[in-house]
């Protein structure tokens, strides 16, 4: 087994291949999936609140313990749905498992495919599917997964998101204009 994946509790997990249209066309354990740049069903969860200057997006900056994108920023929660399981509902597993915390409202906001290719091999080629809801608690990050959270304003992330690209996951470049397209900034 790849070392990088020894402390992934969801290494073994069977992850959904799928087509451009997200059709299954198989499965793969995590491990093979990223190793062999095989397309592969993904979602991004972003959460809101209401803060007291108006509403304030999750981040979760990913822990060193990551097999790649480690200390770089991310939406809320990015996982896979396992073989057999709903989207939606390994959603709403996957936020409460990474962050301690329960999703309100899930609901998919848009998908999209993307590739990216890391060092040693690895790569995320994903069709992700993009969920927007709310959360009333403070998170209490698994640090296998997540090594900080905040919470911030849609101006701020904006500015960071333009002026410091590299400080974020590859994908959160594509899932947060989705969110602001569809809250109307």
């Amino acid at each position: 087994m790849d070392a990088r994946f020894e402390n992934d509790p969801g290494r073994d997990d069977e992850l959904i291949l799928v087509d451009m249209f997200d059709r299954q066309t198989g499965v793969a354990t995590k491990v093979h999936a990223h190793l062999d740049n095989q397309l592969h069903r993904a979602f991004s969860v972003v959460l809101m609140r209401d803060g007291e200057n108006g509403p304030e997006l999750l981040l979760a900056k990913r822990s060193r313990y990551k097999y790649h994108s480690q200390g770089l920023w991310a939406n809320s929660c990015c996982s896979h749905p396992r073989n057999g399981e709903d989207t939606l509902d390994a959603a709403y597993r996957r936020t409460y498992e990474e962050l301690g915390t329960h999703a309100l409202d899930l609901q998919e906001i848009g998908a999209f495919v993307y590739r990216s290719v890391y060092d040693g091999g690895i790569s995320e080629f994903e069709y992700d599917h993009v969920f927007l809801g709310r959360c009333d608690e403070e998170p209490h990050p698994d640090p296998i997964e997540v090594s900080d959270a905040r919470w911030i304003s849609p101006d701020a992330l904006s500015h960071e998101l333009i002026e410091t690209p590299d400080a974020f996951a590859t994908w959160a470049i594509t899932v947060f204009p989705l969110v602001f397209k569809h809250l109307g900034l």
